[in-house]
This record gives structure tokens, C-alpha cells and sequence, in this order.
């Protein structure tokens, strides 16, 4: 029993154990399920956390996307006034229905640019004529029109010129000094007497006067080429061949002072007998001033204009020349010399082009040869007629064309009796401001440098982004072009591919500190202006040198694309405010600049893909017929028309695609009056549409409309770019 009750013990005991084990496992899996819930708990308190952050960033995202930060750069800020409310397409649609770049510009203007084609017929009510109109005149009053493109650039250097003088180079200095004393010569009537008479006593002084001694007619022609920058017989440059790469000395006929006429069925030029007289007049008022007698300077102004009415009658006018094909004659200067042998031409060229060695065995191009062979007979003739009576007109003749070179830096008396000839032959030309002839002076002999100095201030890497996603989307635009055939399709893709975009400052050669060797010689006078002109002429000389020698050299002035060998080269001077600055909103680079330079490209690279592509001119009729459906027009288009259309209207899709490439690189951009990217963007566009160019005329309507066309698939555009007039004229045709 015993044994019994033990095992019974036994027995009751193992289940007692077992419900304590079994307590002792709930027990942890009860510790342990609270666990996992106070992790699940943390867990969704976490996530919960994150996706509201996240949530909040993207909100933070999106509203950065829709009202992005505002630019506030003093660049923005100065073109901000020009992205008015006016300016957002969306707003006042029916202004660019009717949009008219002439109705911005000034009479003046008008003139100068011309109107637009009006091949159609366009339906206006009056009330919305008077409406844009009003628009237009506020619009006037304000001066929101962008300068032309020239005059943009030439203020761009106008701001580097006048900037504060810290931290300039050397080479910037000297240029700033410049045209610092070219804005206020401070020169008396008295100083500039002096200057213009010592020059002419060095170089032999006027025939007949004390100070005349006989110099020989070559070496004072080398000198007047090789340091005065003045070419009184025939002009000198430097330039390609037509179909090369390769620069020669080009040898032309020269400028005249006086207006000139062509007689077509004589075809012989001769002076304005209008002229004469008061040309006459002009010129002894001139030597007047230079203390030259009555009798000597009447003697010197007849024999001056005596000898060049003698040598005009064989010039002729460019397209006669191109016409009779007297152009780009190659001929070795040893051959040169046989055809008109009273130049020395070997010491005259190697004067003008030193250091750079000059021989008998290279070539260079005429012009128009029978002037050169002309020239050179008259210069014999007159030398012996007029040794014996002692006159010497070869050398007044040569003093007169330097006195026109050097009366830019002379007093406002010696410029205002060339004024009075003008005025007198009712050829007055307008008035050019003080500071636009002194940046135009500056470039002229620190050209190389300016187009350092504007990539600096205004262009940056920004530039060079533009250029690349440009060209990219200007390739991806072309590639997707049905061509005519396979043929045509690959020689145009080859040429595309095989040129390299470059902007013009891209080379060894604009390194700072080789600028500064440059112009190390260069010494500029913080007081006289005369003699810092020198100086530019001479700086001009080394220009034509670096040229002969192929030294790359960016003309800064230059303001469209051109082919350099396997480049394209893209001007600095595009690169300049309102059309671009490096801190502006990448919209307002690629609306304004972007369109411009896809448009230049176009027209270099494809100047009549109408005739090799059938989608092309497709293209052209849709947009076309876009126009014709909100106007109530049944006109066509001519061939050329037809090109420029597709041309602007593919220039604005290739900048728009390249804007949305730089937006998937940089999400982020800045605005400008509050305008969202694409307002912004498309605002920019409208102000380039009035850019003045030679191809604007070929536009049947203003550009504007091309918004519209644009914006006919509202996933492009916040919406379409529809008049309410023209709601009920039925629907757009196709997207284009």
C-alpha cells in the first residue's frame, strides 16, 4: 500500500508538474507576444513616423514643384520687372492671338526692321483691337522691349567696363583705362592740334611746309599700315579662302570718303557731284584747324580729292565684283608685285604682319584686280607729273586717310566738320552715343580679352550645359525625322554628328595668365586718350597677325553659330542679360536663349530640309493650318515660309525638350514674378520672338502663336492656349 500510494503519489504528481510546465510556458508565451506587440506598437509608430515625414517632404516637394522659390540674384531682380503678369500666356490669351513685336517697337525701329508678310486674311473685332491695343500701349510706356541683340551685348561689356576696379587682372585694368579716357578725353582744342601735328611731322609733314622732308612713299605706307591701322590705296585683312579653313591675306579695294555712284552701263563709279563742293569746304576747315594756310590746305584738299575722284572710277560695287567673279583671285606676292609694281608689297605686308614671317612665295587673294593694276599706274603717273612742280599729292593723300583714322581720339572740332559734310549732302547718320562708340573702340583692340571677361560675368558652366542638352535634343529631334530616304537621312545625321559644339572661349589661348603676357606691353595713360588710341591701333595690328597664324581667335562681337573646321562655334556674346545670365531661372535661359541658338543651328545645319524631308514640311502645314483655324484664313505658304515655320516651331520643341532634360538633372529651379516653370518658360519664348534677324520676315505671323500650337495637348501646358473669341470657331486641328 505503501508502494501504492507512493506511485499514486507518484502518479498525481507528474500531472501537477505538468500544469506548472504548462503555467511556466504560458507564462512566457504571454511575455512573449507582448513583446512582439510592443514591437509591432513601436514598429507602426515608426512607419507611421516615416511615412509622415515623408508624406510631408513630398508635400514639400510638390508645392516647391507648383509655386517654386523666387530668384533673387540683382540679375533676376533687374528682369523681373519684364515678367509682369502681361507676359503669362495663360492669363490674357487673346493677346497672343494677336500679338504684334511692331506694335512694340518705335517708329524708328519700324523702319529699320520692316513689317511681317501678310500672305492671309485675318478676322479682328474692334473691341478686341482696342483691348490688346491698350495692353500694347501700357506695355510702351513701361520700355519692356528687349534691346536687339548687338545692343544687349555692347551694354553686357558697357557693365565689365564700368565695374568697381577690385581684383582685376592687369590685362582688364589697361582695358578699363581705356575706355575710361575715351568717355572723358578731357582733351583741349590746343592738345589735340599738337598731337595730330607731331604725328604728321613724323612722318614727314606736308608737302611744301618747314618741317616737309620727302619721306619715300613705301616706307611711309608701311608704316600707316603696320602701326595706324590705315590702308589709303587698298585695304588689307585677313580671311578664308571660300571653301577652306586656312587664312591668307586678302588684298580689297578701298574705302572712300566721299558717296559714291555706280553707273550701270558705263560700269564706272564716280564720286556725288553733290558732294564735291561741300566735301571741299569740310576739308579746309579741317586743315583750318590744323594751322595749315588758306593757300596750302585749298592746294592739298584739291589735290587730295583730285587723285581719289581718280582712283574711285575703278572700284565697283560687291555684287558687281562677285558678278564679273573678281573675287578671291589667289596669286603669290611675288606675282603681285610684277602685276602692280609701284607698291612694295613684300615690305608693306611684312611690316603689317610682324613678327610673322612674310615671302614672295606665299599667297594671298585679290579682290578685285584691275583696281590693284589701276591703283598702281595712277601712283606712277602722278609721282612723275608731280615731282617736277614739287606738290607731293601721294603723300597729302596718305596724311588725309590718317587724319580719318585718328579722329575718333581728336577734339569734337575735327569730328564736327565730317558732321557738317554729312549734314550738308543730307546724309546725316544718327548719332552714335559716347558710351557705345567707347565699347566698341575697347573691343577693337582688347576683343580677346572682352570675350574672357563675358564668359566670367555672365556665361559660367551654365553656358555650357545649354549648349550640351541643346544640341542633344536638336539631334534627338532630327533622328526622329522621316527623310526621303535612307541616303539623305545618313549624310544628314553624319554632319550633324561629326561637328562639335564649342563656345568661341573654349582654347589654351584664354588662360589668364597668357592674357596678361599679351597685353604686358601694352601701357595705357590714365589722363590722354590720343595716345591710348595709338595704342588700340596697334593692338588691331596684333589682331590681324594671330589671325595669318591660326591662333584661335573669338571675335566677341559675333552673335550667331558658324563652322570652324569639325566645330560649331557658339559665340560668347550670345551669353549675355536679358537673353542669358548664369543666375538666371534655367527657363528663362532655355525659353529665351535656348529657342535662338536651336534656331541658329537649324538654319546652319539644315538651311533646306524642306526638300529632304516630307514630315518636315507635314510639320509646317500643321502648324500652319493651327493658325488658319483660329483665324478664318484660306492662304498658303510659300517654300521659304514653309522652312521658317518649321524652323521656329521646331526651335521651340528642341528647347522645351531641353529644359525638361535639365529639370530631370536639377529638379529644382527658381522663377521669376511668380510664374511656374513652363509660364516662365513660354514667357521667355515670347519676348525671343521679337528678336530681329534677317529670317523674322519670312514668319507669316508673329511666333507667339506657336504657344498656341504648342499648347493644343494640355499635358504640355497647364492648359490650351485658347482665345474665348475663338472658342466657337470649332476645334484645333491635330497636334502637331
Amino acid at each position: 500500500m505503501t508502494q501504492n500510494s507512493s506511485a499514486q503519489q507518484e502518479c498525481l504528481q507528474l500531472p501537477q508538474e505538468r500544469v506548472q510546465s504548462q503555467e511556466s510556458q504560458s507564462l512566457v508565451k504571454n511575455q512573449w507576444f507582448g513583446l512582439l506587440f510592443f514591437q509591432f506598437c513601436l514598429a507602426s509608430c515608426i512607419i507611421g513616423t516615416v511615412m509622415g515625414l515623408g508624406y510631408y517632404f513630398l508635400q514639400e516637394d510638390t508645392r516647391n514643384t507648383q509655386d517654386p522659390l523666387p530668384c533673387l540674384s540683382p540679375a533676376c531682380m533687374r528682369v523681373a520687372e519684364r515678367f509682369s503678369a502681361v507676359m503669362d500666356p495663360f492669363s490674357r490669351p487673346c493677346d497672343y492671338f494677336l500679338f504684334n513685336c511692331k506694335a512694340e517697337m518705335s517708329p524708328k525701329s519700324r523702319r529699320r526692321y520692316g513689317g511681317k508678310i501678310n500672305s492671309h486674311n485675318v478676322t479682328r473685332t474692334d473691341e478686341m483691337r482696342r483691348i490688346v491695343q491698350r495692353g500694347f500701349d501700357t506695355e510702351s510706356k513701361r520700355d519692356d522691349r528687349l534691346p536687339d541683340r548687338q545692343t544687349a551685348l555692347l551694354l553686357a561689356i558697357q557693365e565689365i567696363l564700368e565695374s568697381p576696379n577690385r581684383n582685376v587682372t592687369s590685362a582688364a585694368q589697361k582695358a578699363q583705362t581705356f575706355y575710361n579716357t575715351c568717355m572723358r578725353p578731357n582733351t583741349t582744342l590746343n592738345e589735340s592740334i599738337f598731337h595730330a601735328q607731331t604725328l604728321i611731322q613724323q612722318l614727314g609733314g606736308w608737302p611744301g611746309s618747314e618741317h616737309w622732308t620727302q619721306p619715300e612713299l613705301n616706307s611711309t605706307l608701311a608704316l600707316l599700315m603696320s602701326q595706324y591701322n590705315t590702308f589709303p590705296f587698298f585695304n588689307v585683312y585677313v580671311g578664308p579662302d571660300r571653301n577652306e579653313s586656312q587664312n591668307y591675306i586678302q588684298i580689297d579695294q578701298p574705302d572712300f570718303q566721299f558717296p559714291t555712284e555706280w553707273n550701270n552701263q558705263t560700269k564706272r563709279t564716280k564720286f556725288n557731284s553733290q558732294s564735291l563742293r561741300p566735301f571741299f569746304a569740310s576739308c579746309r576747315q579741317l586743315l583750318t584747324l590744323l594751322n595749315v594756310s588758306f593757300s596750302s590746305s585749298t592746294q592739298h584738299c584739291g589735290l587730295y580729292m583730285s587723285l581719289s575722284s581718280t582712283l574711285v572710277t575703278n572700284t565697283s560695287p560687291l555684287s558687281y565684283r562677285l558678278n564679273q567673279k573678281l573675287l578671291y583671285h589667289r596669286i603669290t606676292i611675288q606675282e603681285l608685285q610684277k602685276l602692280a609694281p609701284s607698291i612694295d608689297w613684300l615690305s608693306c605686308l611684312q611690316a603689317t604682319f610682324h613678327p610673322l614671317p612674310v615671302s614672295k612665295s606665299d599667297f594671298v587673294l585679290l579682290h578685285n584686280q584691275p583696281y590693284i593694276i589701276y591703283m598702281s599706274q595712277i601712283i606712277s603717273q602722278w609721282r612723275l607729273k608731280h615731282k617736277q612742280i614739287n606738290s607731293h599729292p601721294l603723300q597729302t593723300f596718305m596724311i588725309m586717310n590718317l587724319l580719318q583714322t585718328l579722329m575718333p581720339a581728336l577734339h569734337t572740332k575735327f569730328t564736327q566738320t565730317m558732321k557738317n559734310f554729312s549734314i550738308a549732302i543730307d546724309n546725316e547718320n544718327e548719332d552714335v552715343p559716347r558710351w557705345r562708340h567707347c565699347v566698341l573702340q575697347t573691343v577693337k583692340g582688347f576683343d580677346t580679352l572682352m570675350s574672357h571677361l563675358v564668359k566670367d560675368h555672365y556665361a559660367g558652366e551654365e553656358a555650357e550645359k545649354l549648349i550640351s542638352d541643346i544640341y542633344y535634343s536638336f539631334k534627338t529631334k532630327i533622328s526622329n525625322i522621316n527623310w526621303q530616304n535612307e541616303d539623305t537621312r545618313e549624310l544628314v545625321l553624319n554632319k550633324i554628328n561629326s561637328h562639335t559644339p564649342r563656345l568661341s572661349t573654349n582654347n589654351d589661348f584664354f588662360s589668364q595668365l597668357r592674357l596678361d603676357e599679351h597685353f604686358g606691353e601694352v601701357i595705357m595713360s590714365e589722363k590722354i586718350y590720343f595716345s591710348n588710341y595709338l595704342q588700340m591701333l596697334l593692338l588691331h595690328q596684333r589682331i590681324r597677325s594671330r589671325l595669318l597664324s591660326h591662333t584661335p581667335h573669338p571675335y566677341v562681337l559675333s552673335l550667331h553659330p558658324f563652322f570652324s573646321g569639325n566645330d560649331i562655334i557658339i559665340p560668347v556674346g550670345m551669353f549675355v542679360p536679358p537673353q542669358f545670365h548664369s543666375s538666371y531661372p534655367r527657363a528663362i535661359n532655355y525659353g529665351m536663349l535656348g529657342t535662338l541658338l536651336a534656331k541658329d543651328l537649324l538654319h546652319l545645319l539644315l538651311p533646306d530640309i524642306l526638300s529632304q524631308s516630307e514630315s518636315a514640311e507635314g510639320e509646317s502645314e500643321c502648324v500652319w493650318s493651327h493658325y488658319l483655324t483660329a483665324q478664318k484664313g484660306t492662304s498658303s505658304l510659300s517654300t521659304s515660309q514653309k522652312q521658317e515655320v518649321w524652323v521656329q516651331f521646331s526651335a521651340l520643341q528642341v528647347a522645351l525638350l531641353s529644359y525638361n532634360k535639365s529639370l530631370r538633372r536639377h529638379s529644382g529651379d527658381t522663377t521669376v514674378s511668380g510664374l511656374s516653370h513652363i509660364q516662365l518658360f513660354l514667357a521667355s519664348f515670347m519676348q525671343a520672338t521679337c528678336d530681329s534677324e534677317p529670317y523674322s520676315t519670312l514668319m507669316p505671323f508673329e511666333p507667339s502663336f506657336l504657344v498656341t500650337v504648342l499648347c493644343a495637348n494640355s499635358e504640355r501646358c497647364p492648359k490650351p492656349l485658347t482665345c474665348v473669341d475663338n472658342r466657337s470657331q470649332g476645334h484645333l486641328p491635330e497636334l502637331c
